[in-house]
């Protein structure tokens, strides 16, 4: 807080005027609300305590303090620091991180495409936005961000609004990253370019063959349904008969979006998802109620530690009915609901008011201790060196909470979605050679160069006929390791052969969108996915899965694989 030189007069700021207002508001409202939201009388007296002695050291430091101080800014920290001793969700925004945070899932903004949570004063990456360019420029679920433009963004103090400011800003403007990663000793520095970030979330619906589909579900916005619906649509008319339905990466969004999914594909008048709080008004059942675009056909669900929330309730309720075959890696365990409470200053309070359950009573909610952010944001760290992200057996049950599935498979609370099938990470083509060249923007650089200067020649054939016969030559691997060196990355050929295949794919990947893809406007991605998703070890374990698929759709558990996980 900047101190002034010269005490000013003693004025009373908005944040000390408007609290009486306030505090009188509540008390004579006591009569009416405090039997339903506070449940009782006493509870209210105590809130109406509380309120006078905060408004008391208030009043003390705005008039007696010895430097002049912004009230308004202590009572927002106040109100910070105050929710950090419940759960790691309930969360205060002032007026303009409000608005920020609403964008999100609401409209379009321009920045580097991350969601992100802030825990112990610490900035961590939730999971990058598909499509956005911090996804491009290689940043992961899990690495924490710790200076942009070399203005640090660790430690007492970090704001939503803080990030905000310096992570959004006019598209085409640079921002230079500090990132810290698990597994790797070194700091990672990234360049990353913003971009405007699209308000669509179905990023890719193509045919893989005949009769496989396959739909990858970003988040769940306000237009999630309707974009999914329309790429169902689609794909049917093209002969879908089996579908992928890829939620990896997916951080949640609006429940309704999500049950309304889930809808589409169980039939009947089955429970989709329930929640339960302290006040009964916020217990809830969601029904499955329509007749759905795909209630028949082998189904696919891929998940991972960045799917969470509205994510984990779609590929729960698939799960518990037997509806669909869940792959991949054990979600993150987002199981609170927040209510939003805008504020009379148009600030806002997301308060965590109940838990879901998935249809067989599983809470969806990882373990976490009141107070204790620290331990809860390191989840994932915690499963990257407890090896759970790349063998099975190091997999953690809670032995105490074994649920049934429709068709009496097991499953397991705990938090977080187990899948039907388990998929490691794959990192054995990662070289720090690579991740320099994320950081410095240098595959996506050099793909856009080449597709400018051959895009008239590229473009006298179909996407499916690049998708085919383009190969990415060693004299263009050459090329771009020159811009590299000039860039200031040393040459490293071990390393370069080594993540040889991932390097050519994402230069296919990008030269193929920019080419094809930069036309339509219907914010799909298809000919980024369908280069890359042959190369990704979950997809293609996957495509293989579908026998195991339809005997889940036809009620045969027989030979299903169950992933049984390693002791408590």
């Amino acid at each position: 807080m900047k101190q002034e030189k010269t005490q000013a007069p003693v004025q009373n700021s908005r944040a000390v005027v408007r609290l009486p207002i306030i505090v009188a508001i509540t008390l004579a409202a006591g009569m009416l609300i405090g039997s339903t939201f506070f449940s009782g009388g006493n509870k209210l007296a105590d809130v109406a305590k509380g309120s006078a002695k905060f408004r008391e050291v208030l009043m003390y430091v705005e008039n007696n303090y010895v430097d002049s101080v912004n009230t308004d800014e202590l009572v927002d920290f106040s109100i910070s620091k105050m929710l950090e001793k419940l759960d790691p969700h309930t969360a205060y925004f002032n007026s303009e991180e409000a608005t920020a945070a609403r964008s999100q899932l609401e409209s379009g903004f321009d920045g580097i495409g991350v969601e992100f949570n802030i825990f112990n004063d610490t900035v961590y990456v939730v999971t990058p936005l598909s499509g956005g360019p911090s996804e491009t420029a290689g940043i992961q679920s899990g690495d924490r961000i710790l200076m942009v433009d070399k203005e640090k963004l660790s430690g007492p103090g970090v704001t939503n609004a803080q990030v905000y400011k310096l992570l959004r800003g006019k598209r085409g403007t640079k921002v230079d990253l500090s990132i810290e990663r698990v597994g790797l000793n070194e700091k990672m520095n990234f360049a990353v370019i913003r971009d405007r970030i699209p308000t669509y979330s179905v990023d890719a619906a193509y045919m893989v063959d005949q009769e496989i589909g396959y739909i990858k579900v970003s988040r769940f916005s306000e237009t999630t349904f309707d974009e999914f619906k329309s790429a169902l649509k689609t794909l049917k008319a093209d002969g879908l008969k089996k579908l992928i339905l890829d939620l990896r990466g997916n951080p949640g969004g609006y429940m309704e979006r999500a049950t309304s999914m889930a809808d589409e594909f169980i039939s009947g008048d089955k429970l989709l998802v329930y929640t339960e709080g302290k006040d009964s008004r916020f217990d809830r059942k969601t029904r499955s109620h329509v007749e759905g675009s795909f209630e028949k056909g082998p189904l696919i669900v891929l998940v991972d530690e960045g799917s969470a929330s509205a994510s984990e309730i779609l590929a729960g309720a698939l799960q518990d009915h037997d509806r669909a075959l869940v792959v991949g890696r054990r979600s993150y365990g987002k199981g609170l609901v927040q209510m939003p409470i805008k504020l009379s200053d148009n600030s806002e309070l997301r308060l965590t008011i109940s838990r879901y359950y998935t249809p067989s009573g599983r809470s969806i909610q990882k373990p976490y201790e009141l107070g204790k952010g620290e331990d809860y944001s390191q989840d994932l760290s915690h499963r990257y060196e407890s090896g759970e992200l790349f063998n099975v057996d190091s997999i953690k049950f809670d032995k105490s909470k074994i649920y049934k599935t429709d068709g009496g498979r097991i499953v397991y609370g705990g938090g977080g979605i187990t899948p039907d099938a388990f998929v490691p990470r794959d990192t054995l083509l990662n070289s720090k050679y690579l991740f320099e060249l994320y950081a410095k923007n240098i595959i996506r650089e050099y793909a856009l160069r080449y597709a400018n200067d051959n895009v008239k020649k590229l473009e006298k054939q179909s996407f499916n006929e690049y998708l085919k016969s383009f190969q990415v030559t060693d004299v263009m691997l050459a090329e771009m390791v020159k811009d590299a060196s000039k860039s200031g990355i040393k040459p490293n050929a071990k390393e370069l052969n080594l993540s040889k295949p991932i390097i050519t794919a994402q230069t296919k990947a990008i030269i193929g969108r920019y080419v094809w893809g930069r036309k339509q406007k219907t914010g799909l991605n298809n000919e980024v996915f369908q280069v890359l998703n042959p190369t990704d070890n979950v997809y293609q374990h996957a495509i293989q899965l579908f026998g195991q698929a339809s005997q889940l759709e036809a009620g045969d558990f027989s030979s299903l694989n169950t992933i049984k996980g390693g002791k408590e």
